[in-house]
């Protein structure tokens, strides 16, 4: 008995395999788990720098005190500052170009991690402040230049220049 060199069985596990080998092949090319926690990490420091500085515009007073608007972006920055105790595994250690975080956020991290904890609890003082301002007032800009300074000291401290 002969075989067919093209049979329906043949072409369908031929096919099968190949597919096996391409979707094999296309998740060895995806990106490194050090690119996807440097990537993760840009983007929530990207959204918490986009809230600041339209809150810190609002402290400036280029742009009108809108309490809801204030409220928003204070929540937000409280929310994506949860992400930060995630955001550094240290996987993604990798140092220029690929990252601006100095190697010391992970060699002094007890440091590192009360950087962080302070800037999560200015974020939550922020959320406090903001439920209760109608204005620019006093409370509010030593409330946003206490979370402001904690980026500054953090960016001094752990950021390549």
């Amino acid at each position: 008995m002969t075989q067919k060199l093209f049979s329906p069985r043949r072409l369908a596990l031929a096919g099968a395999a190949l597919l096996l080998c391409t979707t094999a092949a296309f998740a060895q090319t995806g990106p490194s788990p050090a690119r996807q926690a440097i990537e993760a990490r840009k983007a929530v420091f990207t959204l918490i720098g986009s809230n600041c500085r339209a809150l810190g515009d609002v402290v400036k007073g280029t742009t009108a005190f809108d309490a809801a608007d204030v409220q928003k972006r204070a929540h937000r920055i409280a929310f994506l500052s949860t992400f930060l105790n995630e955001s550094f595994p240290d996987v993604s250690n990798v140092g220029e170009p690929d990252t601006k975080t100095k190697a010391e956020a992970w060699t002094n991290h007890a440091e590192f991690a009360k950087k962080i904890k302070d800037f999560q609890d200015h974020a939550n003082a922020l959320v406090q402040v903001s439920a209760t301002e109608t204005s620019v007032s006093d409370a509010f800009k030593a409330s946003f230049t206490s979370l402001a300074g904690d980026c500054k000291g953090c960016h001094e401290d752990f950021r390549v220049k």
